[in-house]
């Protein structure tokens, strides 16, 4: 039986494209186990699928100056000797990463055996996490035509993202039940990022009294956001998280708000959803978000607010991008990027093949 260790964590955005592989590794018959950190959000996504789980010591490698920088790295010295003993233990033909830094100690474990290592980058440009892993890669798969530039020629495979099959089987109707909004009135779909977003919340929930006069708003907010007295206010439901019903709450949505990491809007894309994009600022990430929301602008996809745009514009680009919706619609349907689970498959088949 072939073996395949998944890896990667930190975010949502570190785990969703390993989910999309796994039916299909599932069907070609591997025995497949994820390395995450101990308690990261990746363990939850990844034990509901039944995948056997094992979490490693992980410490963040910053630019900047954080106390933390004096502790980290021991942690991540503890995540490589712990990866090490799990290779050693599983014995893999390939291993599979979708970044974050759990990941980093797993992919240099990796290399440390000859395990041959396949890494996706969603971003415009490889994060630091990344960035540390490349050397030790097999193939290095990306979303963008622009990224290619960023990686080694040898190495480098355009892809996109892998795609959850089951997000493209939503339902409307469902989405409307579960939610318990009605089918006669426009629903705005409001998605801060997996660990959710302050700024756009704040700047959602300020205009909800213009907003619910022409639509009814599901709010997606993240843990610990939820506004307990905006809870019962008509034509507004707000949630931390939501996993599973996602597709059916996309289904039901004629217009999303979101961030602009490459997974989230790529699934916009495969979805072929009305979007504004809402890029972190420079001031809190390393800008990644926003070169994907202007590429994404750029070819018609989306449109895009910056943060400090929010207060003034907000409310009339949600007007204006859902008058537009119908264009959107025929761009995003007209675009040539397609679901990269096969691609990727193809990739670590090639993999298991060569050990």
């Amino acid at each position: 039986m072939k073996k395949i260790i998944l890896t990667g964590g930190g975010t949502a955005g570190h785990v969703t494209p390993n989910l999309a592989l796994i039916p299909s590794l599932r069907e070609l018959g591997y025995d497949i186990r994820y390395i995450g950190s101990y308690n990261g959000i990746e363990r939850k996504l990844i034990e509901a699928t039944g995948v056997p789980y094992d979490g490693i010591s992980s410490g963040k490698l910053r630019r900047y100056f954080d106390l933390k920088n004096f502790s980290d790295p021991f942690r991540v010295l503890k995540g490589f000797s712990e990866a090490k003993r799990l290779i050693k233990k599983y014995k893999p033909d390939v291993v599979f990463s979708k970044g974050g830094f759990v990941s980093v100690p797993v992919v240099l474990a990796a290399k440390r055996y000859k395990i041959p290592t396949i890494i996706h980058e969603s971003d415009m440009t490889p994060g630091l996490a990344n960035k540390i892993c490349i050397p030790s890669a097999r193939k290095v798969c990306c979303n963008f035509p622009e990224t290619l530039q960023y990686l080694p020629k040898e190495k480098a495979v355009l892809t996109g993202s892998p795609i959850r099959e089951e997000l493209l089987k939503g339902d409307r109707l469902s989405g409307l039940k579960y939610t318990h909004l009605s089918a006669n009135k426009p629903v705005l779909l409001v998605i801060g990022g997996s660990l959710g977003s302050v700024t756009v919340n704040t700047a959602v929930r300020r205009i909800l009294p213009q907003l619910l006069t022409n639509f009814q708003v599901i709010h997606i907010c993240g843990k610990g956001h939820i506004d307990e007295t905006l809870i019962g206010l008509q034509g507004y439901v707000q949630y931390e998280y939501v996993d599973s019903p996602l597709k059916h709450l996309f289904a039901a949505a004629d217009l999303v708000i979101s961030r602009a990491g490459a997974n989230s809007i790529c699934e916009l894309l495969a979805l072929h959803k009305p979007n504004i994009l809402i890029p972190l600022s420079a001031e809190a990430s390393r800008g990644d978000q926003i070169l994907n929301a202007a590429s994404f602008k750029k070819q018609g996809f989306s449109a895009v607010l910056e943060e400090n745009e929010l207060d003034e514009n907000l409310y009339q680009t949600i007007l204006d991008t859902y008058k537009q919706r119908d264009v959107f619609i025929q761009t995003m349907s007209q675009s040539h990027q397609k679901n990269a689970v096969d691609t990727i498959i193809s990739l670590i088949e090639e993999c298991c093949s060569a050990t």
